[in-house]
Formats: structure tokens, sequence, C-alpha cells
């Protein structure tokens, strides 16, 4: 629900796309992964692939968006009391591939399995630095914006954009090394934990930077939700914080 700042009056968001996305995530996660890994059919994960990866990218074009248009019509966006409600459930996600990687873990005889390079040590600290600073400029961006330094808003955003994608670009660096050296999500039961919690953390920063970005365009037209900005850094700061579970538990355990 939205609410418009001049009259105040409630007006009900409706959007197609969250459908859309779920549904593009079923083909392109449980689906395809099911058929390449567990069925071994090739063609039929090729197939939902083909299907879930547009579905995805456009709900997610067509949903930032809205975001923007939101923005533009609404100073007060989207409430900040949807975003932990949205967190929780994402906690609950990661609760569950963490608890399947402690079971795991524990229950092997020697840890970590045959077939497992030496992992990097610098690589991962590195990551976590820039990661952590995210979270401080994103602060200092909410700061700015409580003060109604608009372009100390803008310069501080723009800093946790780079940080994000310098976060990003890291993470795809060690994955492409690690990749050389024969280490795949199919090497062993160690290297299918790893790339499944770096990866959906990951997955989960990107979506960060969009909506990072559905605050960043209007703002250069001068549009700025205070309630979106809050949300947004609400949802980084939850990112930055399951990466220290994540860093943590599969690099240094």
């Amino acid at each position: 629900m939205i609410e418009h700042a001049a009259t105040h009056e409630a007006k009900w968001h409706t959007s197609i796309w969250p459908l859309v996305l779920s549904v593009g995530i079923l083909f392109l996660a449980p689906l395809s992964f099911a058929f390449y890994f567990v069925y071994k059919n090739l063609l039929l994960a090729a197939i939902f692939l083909g299907i879930g990866a547009p579905l995805t990218l456009i709900s997610i074009a067509g949903w930032v968006k809205e975001g923007i248009e939101d923005i533009h019509h609404y100073s007060e966006g989207h409430s900040i009391w949807a975003m932990p409600i949205f967190i929780l459930a994402e906690a609950l996600l990661f609760v569950g591939f963490f608890a399947a990687y402690w079971v795991t873990r524990l229950t092997q005889p020697s840890w970590p399995p045959q077939g497992t390079p030496e992992m990097p040590f610098l690589a991962p600290i590195i990551m976590t630095i820039v990661l952590i600073s995210s979270s401080v400029t994103i602060h200092f961006s909410e700061k700015r914006l409580e003060e109604n330094d608009h372009g100390g808003f803008v310069t501080w955003l723009i800093v946790t954009i780079a940080l994000g994608s310098l976060f990003l670009g890291l993470s795809s660096y060690e994955w492409s090394e690690l990749w050389h050296e024969g280490f795949t999500p199919k090497t062993n039961i160690y290297s299918s934990a790893f790339f499944s919690l770096t990866g959906f953390h990951g997955s989960h920063v990107l979506v960060g930077l969009g909506i990072f970005l559905c605050a960043l365009i209007p703002a250069f037209g001068g549009k700025i939700s205070k309630s979106y900005v809050t949300a947004a850094s609400m949802y980084w700061h939850f990112v930055d914080i399951v990466w220290l579970f994540v860093v943590s538990q599969v690099y240094f355990w």
C-alpha cells in the first residue's frame, strides 16, 4: 500500500511482476537444477533454464520500472514495515542452507572432502572489508538524506553501489579461479555447499544493487523517498550480516 504525499490517500499497489518472478525462479532454480544435477537430463535442464532465466530478468526489469515510477509519483513509497517481513522470510531461507551445511559438515569423518583445493585466505577477508564498508557508506548516505543534503546522499549512495559491485567482481573472480582449478559444484559435497551458499548470497547482493539503483536514478531528478531508502538500507545491512555467517562457515571452519 502506498500513501500519496499530498493527500495522504491510501492506494493499493498491485503488480503482476512478483508472480512472474516466482514462476521464473521456479523454472530457473528447482526445476533446471533438479534435472541437471539429479536426473542428468541436460535437454530438460536447458529448456527450463531457457524459460526461467528470461522470465526472471523480465520480471526484475518490470518490478524495478514500477519502483522507479512509484518514487516519481509518491514521495513516501514503500512502507518500511514491509521490509522486515521480507527479511525474515529471506533469513529462513538462509537458515535452511546453513542447517544443511552444518549437518553435512558435522557428520563427515574428515573435512574438507577429497578433491577440495586449498581455499583462499586473503580474498574472503578483502571481500568482507569491502562489504562491511558498504554498510558504513549507506549509513552515511541515510544521514545526509536526513540532513536534506541531496548531493551528499547521492555521493554516498554511488560509493555504496560501487563497493557492492566490487564485492560481486571479487566473488566472480574467485569463482573463476576455483573453476579453473577443477573445483566446481559437482566436485564434492563441500563444493556444492560452497557454490550454493556464496551464490545465493551473491544473488542477494545483486538484488540490493538493483534496489539502490531504483533510488539513485530518480534522485538525479530530485525525487527521493526517505522510507524507500530506509527499507533499502535495512535490506543491505541484512545482506552484510549474512555474509559474516557465510564467510566464517564456508571459508574458515
